[in-house]
């Protein structure tokens, strides 16, 4: 099969595609047929060395067929999505012809969308849809603050949000931004910055019920202070940057609030955090319907990956780029 191998660890020059074996079928594995594969912010950590030695083979999530089964839960031919499971990390990922991925971290999905706008939704909307509502229990009627909502998890977590009811407060480093946050139903727009919380409280006196973090943690202590009493924040990404956080709970975390974090590539097809509380059929039937706006910001064939990876790395992708084979 063909695949794109990380080379050495670097910049998107080291991505080059070679030829590696197929993938055996083993049991509790799954052999996928790739058709599509969105990029990640996790594959571009993966491809620099910034989290250690990975697989050759990187990539969290893919679309395509299923090509073996041994288990036989999935039948030859059956369209479905797949997302981490340890892909790219200490398994081979997606960015291949052919991927064997855990059983746990495949589901099934029926759909007339093509391949390049089914690989749009994997990664995002399973991490969006876990954080909002198994971790922060949003309700119609709440508000909600996503920063960094022009990101792809971004812009899935205003969908989903919106859709059930509740308020979006939405931020974005870049105001030019703003139309295509209201196009998906932000309520407010509000420009990224270290004090954030004073200007949502300024707008919501009592505080916010709940806060979707993408930037991290250089946000985080800025984003509890934006809660109301009961309110939780949670951390699903670092737009702004990892490393360590130091806190002094007394004086920094607000009496009566909540910090939670979901780490998606860890966790996701768990038996904590099973792919079986993701609807993946209403959402995917839900971006066919235009109900939720989830259209790749930008498709690149398998030979484009470096350029791919280029923009992603620039943070002016403006939503989810995705790979079609």
């Amino acid at each position: 099969m063909k695949a794109i191998i990380i080379t050495r660890y670097g910049g998107p020059e080291v991505l080059e595609i070679q030829q590696r074996p197929d993938p055996k079928p083993t049991p509790g594995q799954v052999i996928i047929e790739v058709r599509a594969f969105g990029l990640n912010h996790a594959e571009v950590y993966f491809r620099s060395g910034a989290w250690g030695d990975v697989a050759e083979i990187t990539g969290i999530e893919c679309v395509g067929v299923v090509k073996a089964d041994p288990e036989g839960r999935f039948r030859k031919g059956e369209s479905v999505l797949a997302v981490v499971g340890g892909m790219g990390r200490n398994l081979n990922g997606s960015y291949a012809e052919l991927v064997s991925v855990p059983t746990s971290n495949v589901a099934a999905v029926t759909s007339d969308l093509a391949w390049e706008e089914l690989a749009a939704i994997p990664e995002s909307y399973a991490t969006a849809w876990t954080a909002l509502f198994g971790i922060l229990k949003i309700e119609s009627g709440q508000t909600v603050v996503i920063r960094g909502a022009t990101s792809a998890l971004g812009q899935a977590a205003v969908n989903l949000t919106r859709h059930a009811g509740a308020r979006v407060v939405a931020t974005t480093r870049n105001a030019n931004r703003a139309a295509m946050l209201e196009r998906l139903g932000a309520t407010d727009i509000l420009i990224e910055a270290t004090d954030l919380s004073r200007g949502v409280r300024e707008r919501y006196h009592q505080g916010v019920d709940a806060v979707l973090d993408i930037v991290g943690n250089t946000t985080v202590l800025d984003s509890l202070a934006m809660l109301r009493r009961g309110g939780a924040a949670c951390v699903v990404g670092f737009l702004g940057g990892g490393g360590p956080l130091s806190v002094e709970p007394v004086f920094q975390i607000p009496s009566g609030s909540f910090l939670s974090v979901f780490a998606s590539a860890l966790v996701t097809g768990s038996a904590e955090f099973p792919l079986s509380e993701i609807p993946f059929q209403d959402i995917v039937d839900r971006v066919a319907a235009g109900t939720y706006k989830a259209k790749p910001a930008g498709v690149f064939g398998f030979d484009d990956i470096q350029q791919a990876h280029r923009v992603i790395e620039s943070g002016e992708a403006g939503g989810k780029l995705v790979v079609r084979l």
